[in-house]
């Protein structure tokens, strides 16, 4: 078993949640139920779905969980596109914000094929 808390991946991923809630409250209100919701949603997910591997009794469940936690990222990645798309963020910080999210995304990938699996 893992302790969360002290994984890279787990730190950086609830740095992006709090980076996620800081510009989703710039975006227009009518996106409240929309990209706002969604977007954090994604990002709150990625450090859940770690920390809830962490608690299971074997690698290849944690490797599952780290797998939903890669999705989410990707799906925030996209997110994150629609978003300049949409003219909601600027190009500074979409483009800090996507090398973030690819930061993320590898080193989750690392850490899954770090795993000893059965």
């Amino acid at each position: 078993m893992h302790n969360f808390n002290n994984l890279k991946i787990w730190n950086e991923s609830m740095a992006l949640v709090s980076e996620s809630y800081k510009i989703t409250r710039s975006f227009p209100k009518f996106e409240t139920y929309g990209i706002i919701n969604q977007m954090n949603k994604c990002a709150v997910s990625i450090p859940s779905n770690i920390s809830e591997g962490t608690s299971k009794n074997s690698n290849e469940d944690f490797a599952q969980y780290l797998e939903y936690s890669l999705g989410s990222a990707f799906e925030w990645e996209t997110q994150l596109n629609i978003a300049f798309n949409e003219s909601y963020i600027s190009e500074e910080k979409f483009k800090e914000l996507k090398d973030k999210i690819k930061h993320i995304q590898k080193m989750i990938s690392s850490f899954k094929s770090g795993l000893k699996l059965s």
